[in-house]
């Protein structure tokens, strides 16, 4: 267990906003290599390791390496910095925070007379940091801290999904089945490195690795995730409605092995199943979640049972061959 949260704090604490996944992609290369697999880097950037029978049914499993951020663009008449989102980044809890850029360098998040979190829009706010250029681009400062079962920091959106498909990679070398883990681009802003990565590899099976926010916070919208509960095998999101036969065989897996598990509907937000699913003629997609509180913050909290459910899951079911 130990291993496994350093892991994650490597991950979650390397720089990696849509569009500049070099840093996190390289530790993550680094890592399949020792798990004795060989890898590839397409033309987007997705980074792919194989593993299992080479002859055998080809197995997608996808989670996405970037995180949410801000860019700069431009410098307004006093020299602060405007900016713009990557991805699903909210601003009301922006006030105050810091950002760091890829060289290091930290800035602060200021608002135009902040009165009333009413007054929190994106056009009165501001980066405070002389000197950077128009494109630069920034992520939350949120070191991972782990308490008992749990663990909080930011980027845990996918970076805990990686984790769970480098496991993977370690305990697949005997599959019957071509397992091929993709650590995906740019999924925040379109999920365009599952679109590009299916076309290339054209699976007969596709499942995403990624996370589900939870229903089990005071005042939270109805849902029937929970925060320790087990792994959540999707039903639908707003990208895909899984395929029933795939569904079905995860469930029945995580049954027959006693693993706890939960069913999602995540009625906002997407995945790269919704991608993958939709690439050449189709392909039969599902995908398993790991529940996560406070997603798209710098808080991010999840359960590292939840994350072991999910990593025996992939393994028990890929330890078979493969036929829906």
């Amino acid at each position: 267990m130990k291993e496994f949260v350093e892991l994650l704090r490597r991950l979650t604490q390397s720089f990696g906003p849509s569009g500049h996944e070099e840093e996190v992609r390289a530790l993550l290369q680094e890592e399949a290599h020792r798990a004795g697999t060989l890898t590839e880097v397409d033309t987007l950037g997705n980074l792919i390791a194989r593993t299992g029978n080479p002859q055998g049914p080809v197995v997608m499993l996808a989670a996405h390496m970037d995180e949410i951020g801000l860019m700069v663009t431009h410098a307004d008449e006093k020299g602060f910095l405007r900016l713009q989102r990557i991805g699903g980044m909210g601003y009301h809890f922006l006030p105050g925070k810091r950002f760091w850029t890829a060289d290091g360098r930290v800035l602060a998040v200021g608002v135009e007379k902040f009165e009333d979190v009413k007054d929190i829009t994106w056009n009165k706010l501001y980066l405070d940091g002389p000197d950077v250029a128009p494109g630069t681009c920034l992520v939350a400062e949120g070191p991972l801290v782990w308490q008992g079962d749990r663990v909080t920091g930011k980027a845990l959106d996918d970076r805990v999904g990686c984790a769970i498909l480098l496991h993977v990679l370690w305990q697949m070398r005997r599959s019957p089945n071509q397992v091929c883990c993709v650590f995906t681009v740019q999924e925040e802003v379109g999920l365009r490195g599952a679109q590009t990565a299916a076309f290339g590899l054209q699976p007969h099976i596709g499942i995403a690795v990624d996370v589900t926010t939870t229903g089990d916070t005071p005042g939270a919208h109805p849902m029937a995730v929970s925060l320790g509960k087990g792994v959540a095998i999707k039903v639908a999101d707003r990208s895909i409605i899984t395929h029933p036969l795939l569904r079905q065989a995860l469930i029945k897996t995580a049954g027959e092995a006693n693993i706890p598990y939960q069913l999602e509907v995540l009625e906002k937000g997407g995945c790269d199943a919704g991608a993958i699913h939709l690439s050449r003629e189709g392909v039969v997609t599902g995908a398993v979640s790991i529940p996560v509180r406070y997603v798209h913050t710098p808080a991010e909290t999840a359960d590292l049972r939840d994350m072991a459910a999910a990593s025996e899951l992939l393994c028990r079911f890929l330890a078979k061959p493969v036929a829906l």
